[in-house]
Protein backbone atom coordinates (compact mmCIF):
# COMPACT_ATOMS: atom_id res chain seq x y z
CA UNK A 1 0.00 0.00 0.00
CA UNK A 2 1.81 3.13 -1.21
CA UNK A 3 0.83 6.42 1.29
CA UNK A 4 -0.68 9.13 -0.38
CA UNK A 5 -0.50 11.65 3.13
CA UNK A 6 1.47 14.59 4.48
CA UNK A 7 2.99 12.23 6.72
CA UNK A 8 3.81 9.50 7.53
CA UNK A 9 5.02 9.14 4.00
CA UNK A 10 5.92 5.05 2.47
CA UNK A 11 9.43 4.33 3.50
CA UNK A 12 11.85 2.88 1.26
CA UNK A 13 12.61 -0.54 1.13
CA UNK A 14 16.19 0.24 1.56
CA UNK A 15 15.40 2.25 4.39
CA UNK A 16 13.08 -0.61 6.30
CA UNK A 17 16.29 -2.75 5.65
CA UNK A 18 18.53 -0.60 7.39
CA UNK A 19 16.46 -0.50 10.26
CA UNK A 20 16.30 -3.93 10.54
CA UNK A 21 20.27 -4.45 11.77
CA UNK A 22 21.44 -6.10 14.64
CA UNK A 23 20.32 -3.86 17.40
CA UNK A 24 23.35 -2.44 19.36
CA UNK A 25 24.77 -0.12 22.35
CA UNK A 26 23.72 3.73 22.49
CA UNK A 27 26.89 3.98 24.47
CA UNK A 28 29.14 2.31 22.53
CA UNK A 29 31.40 3.36 19.61
CA UNK A 30 29.92 2.24 16.66
CA UNK A 31 26.25 3.97 17.74
CA UNK A 32 28.52 6.92 18.14
CA UNK A 33 29.97 6.73 14.74
CA UNK A 34 26.32 6.09 13.42
CA UNK A 35 25.03 9.23 15.05
CA UNK A 36 28.16 11.66 13.62
CA UNK A 37 27.17 10.28 10.08
CA UNK A 38 23.84 11.40 11.12
CA UNK A 39 24.87 15.05 12.31
CA UNK A 40 27.08 15.53 9.29
CA UNK A 41 24.26 14.26 7.22
CA UNK A 42 21.87 17.15 8.74
CA UNK A 43 23.89 19.44 8.06
CA UNK A 44 24.14 19.39 4.75
CA UNK A 45 20.48 18.98 4.50
CA UNK A 46 19.82 22.26 6.55
CA UNK A 47 22.67 24.30 5.07
CA UNK A 48 23.80 24.81 8.39
CA UNK A 49 27.50 24.60 10.34
CA UNK A 50 25.08 24.64 13.45
CA UNK A 51 24.35 21.77 15.40
CA UNK A 52 21.44 19.91 14.44
CA UNK A 53 19.84 18.20 17.79
CA UNK A 54 18.14 14.89 17.32
CA UNK A 55 15.52 14.09 19.67
CA UNK A 56 13.69 10.54 19.39
CA UNK A 57 9.70 12.32 19.76
CA UNK A 58 7.92 14.25 16.87
CA UNK A 59 8.79 17.17 15.71
CA UNK A 60 6.10 18.58 18.54
CA UNK A 61 8.31 18.09 21.27
CA UNK A 62 11.19 20.29 19.66
CA UNK A 63 8.91 22.92 18.84
CA UNK A 64 7.79 22.93 22.44
CA UNK A 65 11.49 22.28 23.21
CA UNK A 66 12.26 25.50 21.19
CA UNK A 67 9.87 27.56 23.30
CA UNK A 68 10.87 26.13 26.62
CA UNK A 69 14.51 26.96 25.33
CA UNK A 70 14.68 30.32 24.16
CA UNK A 71 11.79 32.03 25.69
CA UNK A 72 11.61 34.32 28.88
CA UNK A 73 8.68 35.65 28.43
CA UNK A 74 7.66 37.14 25.23
CA UNK A 75 6.79 35.59 21.86
CA UNK A 76 5.19 35.84 18.54
CA UNK A 77 3.70 33.73 16.66
CA UNK A 78 2.32 33.39 12.61
CA UNK A 79 -0.18 31.26 11.99
CA UNK A 80 -1.47 31.15 8.29
CA UNK A 81 -3.20 27.94 9.04
CA UNK A 82 -3.72 24.72 11.74
CA UNK A 83 -0.13 23.66 12.40
CA UNK A 84 1.05 27.55 13.12
CA UNK A 85 -1.86 27.46 15.32
CA UNK A 86 -1.25 24.67 16.66
CA UNK A 87 2.65 25.86 17.53
CA UNK A 88 0.81 29.20 19.08
CA UNK A 89 -1.09 26.87 21.42
CA UNK A 90 1.93 24.57 22.53
CA UNK A 91 3.86 27.84 23.23
CA UNK A 92 0.70 29.06 25.10
CA UNK A 93 1.09 25.66 27.43
CA UNK A 94 3.96 26.77 28.67
CA UNK A 95 3.26 29.46 30.38
CA UNK A 96 5.11 32.99 28.29
CA UNK A 97 3.28 35.66 26.97
CA UNK A 98 2.12 34.75 23.62
CA UNK A 99 0.72 37.15 20.97
CA UNK A 100 -1.11 35.49 17.66
CA UNK A 101 -0.31 36.95 13.94
CA UNK A 102 -2.85 35.55 12.39
CA UNK A 103 -3.99 35.82 8.43
CA UNK A 104 -6.48 33.85 6.56
CA UNK A 105 -5.96 30.17 5.37
CA UNK A 106 -4.72 29.82 2.06
CA UNK A 107 -2.58 33.54 2.40
CA UNK A 108 1.19 33.57 2.83
CA UNK A 109 2.52 36.46 5.16
CA UNK A 110 4.33 38.99 3.84
CA UNK A 111 7.27 41.15 5.00
CA UNK A 112 5.64 44.68 5.33
CA UNK A 113 3.28 43.14 7.07
CA UNK A 114 5.24 41.42 9.57
CA UNK A 115 7.31 44.70 9.79
CA UNK A 116 4.03 46.46 10.98
CA UNK A 117 2.62 43.88 12.99
CA UNK A 118 5.76 44.59 15.18
CA UNK A 119 5.49 48.72 15.24
CA UNK A 120 1.88 48.39 16.27
CA UNK A 121 2.10 45.67 19.53
CA UNK A 122 4.97 47.83 21.37
CA UNK A 123 6.55 44.53 22.17
CA UNK A 124 9.91 43.27 22.10
CA UNK A 125 9.81 39.70 21.26
CA UNK A 126 12.51 37.36 22.29
CA UNK A 127 11.54 35.36 19.53
CA UNK A 128 9.36 35.20 16.18
CA UNK A 129 7.82 31.92 15.34
CA UNK A 130 7.13 31.23 11.34
CA UNK A 131 5.52 28.11 9.88
CA UNK A 132 7.78 27.72 6.16
CA UNK A 133 5.33 24.92 5.02
CA UNK A 134 1.58 25.06 6.62
CA UNK A 135 0.92 21.42 5.81
CA UNK A 136 -3.07 22.44 6.39
CA UNK A 137 -3.14 24.59 2.56
CA UNK A 138 -0.77 23.95 0.86
CA UNK A 139 1.26 27.78 1.80
CA UNK A 140 4.76 27.58 1.86
CA UNK A 141 6.00 30.93 3.37
CA UNK A 142 8.93 33.56 2.26
CA UNK A 143 11.46 32.86 5.15
CA UNK A 144 13.97 34.60 3.30
CA UNK A 145 12.08 37.72 2.79
CA UNK A 146 10.69 37.60 6.72
CA UNK A 147 14.05 36.50 8.47
CA UNK A 148 15.50 40.11 8.13
CA UNK A 149 12.36 41.60 9.67
CA UNK A 150 13.05 39.31 12.32
CA UNK A 151 16.43 40.56 12.87
CA UNK A 152 15.85 44.10 12.35
CA UNK A 153 13.48 43.68 15.75
CA UNK A 154 16.05 41.97 17.58
CA UNK A 155 14.38 38.74 18.15
CA UNK A 156 15.44 35.04 17.72
CA UNK A 157 13.85 33.76 14.27
CA UNK A 158 12.37 30.21 14.93
CA UNK A 159 11.03 28.13 12.05
CA UNK A 160 8.74 25.01 11.78
CA UNK A 161 9.68 23.35 8.36
CA UNK A 162 8.52 20.01 10.08
CA UNK A 163 6.63 19.12 6.22
CA UNK A 164 9.37 20.86 3.62
CA UNK A 165 12.68 20.32 4.89
CA UNK A 166 14.66 17.61 2.93
CA UNK A 167 11.94 18.90 -0.02
CA UNK A 168 11.95 22.40 -0.02
CA UNK A 169 15.11 25.14 -0.31
CA UNK A 170 15.59 25.95 2.60
CA UNK A 171 19.07 27.23 3.76
CA UNK A 172 19.52 27.94 7.52
CA UNK A 173 22.52 30.24 7.91
CA UNK A 174 22.54 32.27 4.51
CA UNK A 175 18.30 32.94 5.84
CA UNK A 176 19.77 33.46 9.44
CA UNK A 177 17.30 30.50 10.97
CA UNK A 178 17.94 30.14 14.86
CA UNK A 179 16.28 27.17 15.36
CA UNK A 180 14.83 25.12 12.50
CA UNK A 181 12.30 22.07 13.70
CA UNK A 182 11.42 19.32 11.41
CA UNK A 183 10.83 15.62 11.80
CA UNK A 184 11.45 12.13 10.19
CA UNK A 185 8.31 10.95 8.83
CA UNK A 186 7.46 13.54 6.08
CA UNK A 187 10.54 14.39 3.42
CA UNK A 188 13.27 12.44 5.13
CA UNK A 189 10.91 9.14 4.35
CA UNK A 190 11.38 7.64 7.75
CA UNK A 191 8.70 6.20 9.88
CA UNK A 192 7.72 8.73 13.02
CA UNK A 193 10.06 8.45 16.04
CA UNK A 194 12.70 11.54 15.64
CA UNK A 195 12.94 15.15 15.27
CA UNK A 196 15.71 17.48 14.07
CA UNK A 197 16.38 21.15 15.10
CA UNK A 198 19.35 22.94 14.29
CA UNK A 199 20.13 25.75 17.09
CA UNK A 200 22.22 28.88 15.92
CA UNK A 201 24.97 29.48 19.06
CA UNK A 202 23.12 32.88 19.23
CA UNK A 203 19.78 30.51 20.26
CA UNK A 204 21.89 27.99 22.51
CA UNK A 205 23.36 31.30 24.58
CA UNK A 206 20.11 32.60 25.25
CA UNK A 207 18.49 29.02 26.28
CA UNK A 208 21.70 29.29 29.24
CA UNK A 209 19.61 32.28 30.48
CA UNK A 210 16.36 30.52 30.44
CA UNK A 211 15.10 29.36 33.75
CA UNK A 212 13.05 25.78 33.60
CA UNK A 213 13.99 24.57 30.19
CA UNK A 214 12.18 21.16 31.65
CA UNK A 215 14.87 18.29 31.38
CA UNK A 216 13.86 16.17 27.99
CA UNK A 217 14.17 19.22 25.32
CA UNK A 218 16.70 20.77 27.05
CA UNK A 219 18.81 22.17 24.07
CA UNK A 220 22.00 22.50 26.46
CA UNK A 221 21.76 19.05 27.60
CA UNK A 222 21.26 17.96 24.32
CA UNK A 223 24.22 20.51 22.62
CA UNK A 224 26.49 18.75 25.46
CA UNK A 225 25.70 15.09 24.50
CA UNK A 226 26.04 16.23 20.74
CA UNK A 227 29.04 16.89 20.76
CA UNK A 228 30.39 13.66 21.75
CA UNK A 229 27.79 12.10 19.38
CA UNK A 230 25.37 10.65 22.19
CA UNK A 231 22.61 12.02 23.45
CA UNK A 232 21.11 12.69 26.67
CA UNK A 233 18.38 9.65 27.61
CA UNK A 234 18.10 6.42 25.72
CA UNK A 235 17.94 7.40 21.73
CA UNK A 236 15.63 5.05 18.92
CA UNK A 237 18.31 3.37 18.19
CA UNK A 238 16.74 1.52 14.80
CA UNK A 239 15.40 4.51 13.31
CA UNK A 240 18.94 6.48 13.63
CA UNK A 241 20.06 3.64 11.39
CA UNK A 242 17.70 4.34 8.79
CA UNK A 243 18.45 7.93 9.56
CA UNK A 244 21.81 7.00 8.37
CA UNK A 245 20.90 5.42 5.25
CA UNK A 246 18.61 8.62 4.01
CA UNK A 247 21.12 11.19 4.71
CA UNK A 248 23.46 9.39 2.71
CA UNK A 249 21.15 8.74 -0.23
CA UNK A 250 20.11 12.38 0.10
CA UNK A 251 23.53 13.08 -0.58
CA UNK A 252 24.08 10.54 -3.10
CA UNK A 253 21.44 12.60 -4.91
CA UNK A 254 22.66 15.73 -4.29
CA UNK A 255 20.34 18.22 -2.07
CA UNK A 256 19.98 20.82 -5.11
CA UNK A 257 18.80 17.47 -7.07
CA UNK A 258 16.33 17.10 -4.18
CA UNK A 259 15.34 20.64 -4.36
CA UNK A 260 14.50 20.59 -8.10
CA UNK A 261 12.66 16.57 -8.14
CA UNK A 262 10.56 18.42 -5.36
CA UNK A 263 9.83 21.31 -7.27
CA UNK A 264 9.03 19.43 -10.40
CA UNK A 265 7.00 17.10 -8.38
CA UNK A 266 5.10 20.05 -7.30
CA UNK A 267 5.08 21.63 -10.66
CA UNK A 268 3.70 18.33 -12.16
CA UNK A 269 0.36 18.29 -9.57
CA UNK A 270 -0.35 21.59 -9.83
CA UNK A 271 -0.79 21.19 -13.85
CA UNK A 272 -2.55 18.02 -13.54
CA UNK A 273 -5.29 20.03 -10.92
CA UNK A 274 -5.54 22.81 -12.71
CA UNK A 275 -6.15 20.11 -16.17
CA UNK A 276 -9.20 18.78 -14.47
CA UNK A 277 -10.78 21.78 -13.58
CA UNK A 278 -9.66 22.49 -10.36
CA UNK A 279 -8.02 25.53 -8.34
CA UNK A 280 -5.09 25.31 -6.53
CA UNK A 281 -6.22 26.40 -2.56
CA UNK A 282 -2.79 28.35 -1.70
CA UNK A 283 -2.14 31.98 -3.39
CA UNK A 284 0.15 31.76 -6.29
CA UNK A 285 3.53 32.68 -5.42
CA UNK A 286 3.38 30.85 -2.29
CA UNK A 287 2.61 27.27 -3.37
CA UNK A 288 3.93 24.22 -1.41
CA UNK A 289 6.98 22.24 -2.96
CA UNK A 290 6.11 19.33 -0.81
CA UNK A 291 1.83 18.83 -0.73
CA UNK A 292 -0.64 20.44 -2.97
CA UNK A 293 -4.14 21.25 -1.74
CA UNK A 294 -6.45 21.43 -4.10
CA UNK A 295 -9.72 23.00 -4.22
CA UNK A 296 -12.87 20.48 -4.70
CA UNK A 297 -14.58 22.94 -7.11
CA UNK A 298 -16.29 19.80 -8.71
CA UNK A 299 -18.01 18.76 -5.39
CA UNK A 300 -16.71 14.98 -5.96
CA UNK A 301 -17.66 12.46 -2.65
CA UNK A 302 -13.70 12.38 -1.47
CA UNK A 303 -14.73 9.62 1.10
CA UNK A 304 -16.21 7.06 -2.19
CA UNK A 305 -12.86 8.14 -3.94
CA UNK A 306 -11.16 7.36 -1.12
CA UNK A 307 -12.47 3.49 -0.57
CA UNK A 308 -11.86 2.97 -4.29
CA UNK A 309 -8.19 4.39 -4.24
CA UNK A 310 -7.27 2.25 -1.53
CA UNK A 311 -8.79 -1.09 -3.61
CA UNK A 312 -5.98 0.22 -6.30
CA UNK A 313 -3.34 -0.18 -3.47
CA UNK A 314 -2.79 3.39 -2.72
CA UNK A 315 -3.93 5.82 0.49
CA UNK A 316 -4.97 9.28 -0.32
CA UNK A 317 -5.72 11.94 1.87
CA UNK A 318 -9.17 14.25 1.47
CA UNK A 319 -7.65 17.30 2.79
CA UNK A 320 -7.71 18.79 6.63
CA UNK A 321 -10.60 17.94 7.97
CA UNK A 322 -11.39 21.28 10.24
CA UNK A 323 -10.57 23.32 7.25
CA UNK A 324 -12.99 21.05 5.22
CA UNK A 325 -15.49 21.47 7.74
CA UNK A 326 -14.75 25.29 7.94
CA UNK A 327 -15.45 25.50 4.21
CA UNK A 328 -18.02 23.79 3.65
CA UNK A 329 -20.11 25.62 6.94
CA UNK A 330 -19.57 28.35 4.37
CA UNK A 331 -20.71 27.08 1.51
CA UNK A 332 -17.19 26.72 -0.09
CA UNK A 333 -15.42 23.59 -1.91
CA UNK A 334 -13.75 21.26 0.42
CA UNK A 335 -10.13 20.52 0.14
CA UNK A 336 -7.72 17.26 -0.90
CA UNK A 337 -4.47 17.78 -0.55
CA UNK A 338 -1.77 15.43 -2.43
CA UNK A 339 2.07 15.25 -0.77
CA UNK A 340 4.67 14.79 -3.26
CA UNK A 341 7.69 14.47 -0.77
CA UNK A 342 10.88 11.59 0.41
CA UNK A 343 11.87 9.87 -2.28
CA UNK A 344 9.08 10.22 -4.89
CA UNK A 345 9.77 9.89 -8.81
CA UNK A 346 7.61 12.06 -11.22
CA UNK A 347 7.09 8.82 -12.66
CA UNK A 348 5.24 7.27 -9.53
CA UNK A 349 3.30 10.56 -8.91
CA UNK A 350 2.06 10.12 -12.40
CA UNK A 351 0.59 7.30 -11.77
CA UNK A 352 -0.58 7.48 -8.87
CA UNK A 353 -2.41 11.17 -10.62
CA UNK A 354 -3.79 8.98 -13.45
CA UNK A 355 -5.45 6.41 -11.18
CA UNK A 356 -7.03 9.34 -8.59
CA UNK A 357 -8.42 11.00 -11.73
CA UNK A 358 -9.76 7.53 -13.13
CA UNK A 359 -11.59 7.12 -10.02
CA UNK A 360 -12.38 11.18 -9.11
CA UNK A 361 -14.28 10.23 -12.95
CA UNK A 362 -12.51 13.44 -14.10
Amino acid sequence: MKLFIPGPISVPASTMAAMQKEMIGHRGKEFAEVFGVCSAGLKKVFQTKNRVLISTSSGSGLMEGAIRNCVNENVLMLSCGAFGKKWYDIAKSTGKNVDLFEIPFGKAFRAEDLRKKLSESGKRYEAICITHNETSTGVENNIKELAPVVKEHGALLMVDAVSSMGGAKIEVDNWGIDVCVTSSQKCFALPPGLAFASVSERALEKAKTVKGRGYYFDFVELAKEYDTNQTPYTPAVGLIFGLKERVEAMEKEGIENVWARHAALALETQKWAKSKGMGLFAEEGYRSKTVTCIENTKKINLDEVKKRVKARGYVMDGGYRKLNDDLIKAGKADTLRIPHMGDLSIEELKKYLNVLAEEMKI
